[in-house]
This record gives structure tokens, C-alpha cells and sequence, in this order.
């Protein structure tokens, strides 16, 4: 079947460019498996006119006014395959079914890579997180740590402390200059050598941290900077340049969200440094809008 465009990633990006394409009454197709990065949120915050709604909830409402334009339509399975010919993109769905696109714009989001630590992945998006400005008012005042991971955490530190009292944990890989050890007792932060092995409490609440020298020191919230990879690799395999951002890769872009592949356009984590919902559905509405005027433009 062929489209003017294919949208894959059916979260706030993902539905943001599919957005612009049915408004244009372009033939449109979001292809979404289901599996946002935020799925394990309760609620999301700081997102204007949605704050304090859960991620699946906003994203359902999204779908719904979509599909109320008649030139759009969802699939919900895995792009498994993508090639390029000079007019098109061809898609394999993992449904069997396969399709083709003047344009794609890619949602494909990324994944955090945890820290093996005890009880930790049992408390991710509830009080481990990696976002103050998400989640940060919903732990305020708790005994705050900030799990050590690169220079960053030493940022995230002095910031988590208008949360809560912070302890930072070096983990054995952070090494705060003296101009960060000054920073740092300016906000009134802690320094804790001993690695973190365990996190204690009934999940997804948490009371405390065991140390590597058993050591137990009373806790409410951690947060940390997880690494993160890309979801799908459909992109590196159509030979997208990626950028090093503080946490992982990210394709690259410009302005109006054009990759370094001709057609090819991307949105949202995938193509970001720094994730954040709303940042994610404004990249989604870029993407989608130039993606409709290069079919008129070229």
C-alpha cells in the first residue's frame, strides 16, 4: 500500500507528526508497537494541559483525534525492515504486511540502560528517576540521592537540591573537582563514597540504600542518568549520522528535523539530547510539517 508518509513511533512525537500530515489531508500511516520509554511513569509532569494525566491516557486521546481525520491510519506492530529506492521508502511490518512511503519520519524513541543494583529496576519511574523537572515535585522533601555515573551527576546534584536534601553517590566513577566540591556544599550536598548495592523497602516505594560496607542510609527518591540506546537501529541501517549526547547517541538533524538521509526526518528522543515530553511532541510537529513541504517542495 502507498502512502505520502509513514510515521514510525506512535508516542508524543510520533502522534505530534502524524498530526501535521492528516491536517494536510496527506495519506498517512503511524506504525507504533506499544512500547513508549515512559510507560513505566505513573503520571507525566510538566507537559502544558496535561499535567498530572498518566503517559498512556495522553497518548490514547492522541490517537483517537488522529484517527478523526480520514487520510490517517494506525498500525499497531514493529517496523522490522526499512529500504530506500529513489522514490519511496519500503517497509516490512512484523505483521506480514509491507508498505510504501514517500516520506518517514522516525519516533523511535530510546531505552534506559540501568545500573545492576538490587531493587532498582522494581523502582524505575516511581521513586528512581532520571528527571527532576518530571518528577522531582512528587519526591520534594525526601531524603534525595543522586547515583554517580559521569561529570553530569555532579550537575544533577547541585540541581536535585531544591527537591530535598541530596547525598550523592560517586560510585567509584565520580571525582568532583574542587570547584564542584564547592558548588556542591554551597547547595548543601553530601559526598558518599561507598557504592550503592541495594535498595530497600517495599517496592515501588523506597526507604533507604544498602552500601557496599553495609552501611543503611534512610532515603525516599533516587535519581541517576541512565545511559541510553536506540530503540531500533532502521535508522543506522539507512545511514542516518548520529551526534554523542550526555546520556547516548542521537541522530543527527537540523533545524527543521531532517536527518542526513534525503527524506528521512526524525523526532523525539531518537533525535534529541535531552529528553522531555513536551520538547518531544514540538519536534514531532517540525518534523511532520517539513516532511509535508518536502513533498511539495522536494
Amino acid at each position: 500500500m502507498q502512502y505520502d508518509a509513514a510515521v514510525i513511533g506512535g508516542s508524543f512525537a510520533g502522534l505530534s507528526a502524524a498530526m501535521q500530515l492528516a491536517r494536510a489531508r496527506r495519506k498517512v500511516l503511524m506504525i507504533d508497537a506499544g512500547l513508549p520509554r515512559n510507560r513505566f511513569a505513573k503520571t507525566s509532569h510538566g507537559f502544558l494541559g496535561q499535567d498530572g494525566r498518566a503517559p498512556q491516557e495522553i497518548v490514547d486521546i492522541g490517537r483517537s483525534q488522529l484517527l478523526a481525520y480520514p487520510t490517517a491510519q494506525i498500525v499497531h506492530t514493529e517496523a522490522s525492515a526499512v529500504a530506500q529506492s529513489e522514490q519511496a521508502f519500503s517497509i516490512e511490518l512484523s505483521n506480514g504486511q509491507k508498505i510504501s512511503a514517500a516520506r518517514l519520519v522516525l519516533a523511535t524513541g530510546v531505552k534506559d540502560e540501568l545500573p545492576q543494583i538490587a531493587g532498582l529496576e522494581d523502582r524505575w519511574g516511581a521513586t528512581v528517576l532520571h528527571c527532576p523537572y518530571c518528577h522531582g515535585y512528587e519526591v520534594a522533601d525526601r531524603r534525595i540521592g543522586v547515583l554517580g555515573s559521569g561529570p553530569g551527576s555532579i550537575h544533577q546534584a547541585a540541581l536535585v537540591a531544591d527537591w530535598g536534601p541530596v547525598t550523592l553517590f560517586t560510585m567509584g566513577v565520580v571525582q568532583p573537582s574542587p570547584e564542584d566540591l564547592a558548588l556542591l556544599a554551597k547547595r548543601n550536598v553530601q559526598i558518599e563514597n561507598a557504592p550503592v548495592v541495594e535498595l530497600v523497602g517495599a517496592a515501588p516505594e523506597m526507604e533507604a540504600v544498602r552500601l557496599q560496607d553495609g552501611r543503611v542510609l534512610p532515603l525516599g527518591a533516587l535519581f541517576l542518568m541512565p545511559r541510553t540506546r536506540f530503540v531500533s537501529d532502521l535508522a543506522l541501517r539507512l545511514g542516518c549520522s548520529t551526534e554523542e549526547g550526555p546520556m547516548g547517541p542521537y541522530l543527527k538533524v537540523d533545524e527543521r528535523k531532517q536527518t542526513s538521509v534525503a527524506n528521512l526526518f526524525a523526532a523525539g528522543d531518537v533525535a534529541a539530547p535531552m529528553p522531555n515530553a513536551t520538547l518531544a511532541a514540538a519536534a514531532g510537529v517540525l518534523a511532520g510539517g517539513a516532511a509535508h513541504q518536502s513533498l511539495i517542495f522536494g
